[in-house]
């Protein structure tokens, strides 16, 4: 069995994408992503978003 990866990315923003987690997928059968990972992108996510956000605001400032 040869190395397989996921990576997941936030596209949701018009000037930037996000890379919100990368990982090797251990489990020869299935196809579920672990909880830990799904909760580790939805926190990773909100912080993009704030992050986003502030970069917006910021822009608009100057």
């Amino acid at each position: 069995m040869g190395d397989t990866f996921r990576a997941v990315y936030a596209v949701k923003f018009a000037a930037a994408i996000y890379v919100l987690h990368a990982f090797q997928k251990k489990s020869n059968t299935g196809s579920k992503t672990p909880t830990s990972d799904m909760d580790l992108i939805a926190r990773r996510l909100t912080v993009a978003e704030a992050e986003y956000k502030a970069q917006l605001a910021k822009g608009k400032k100057s």
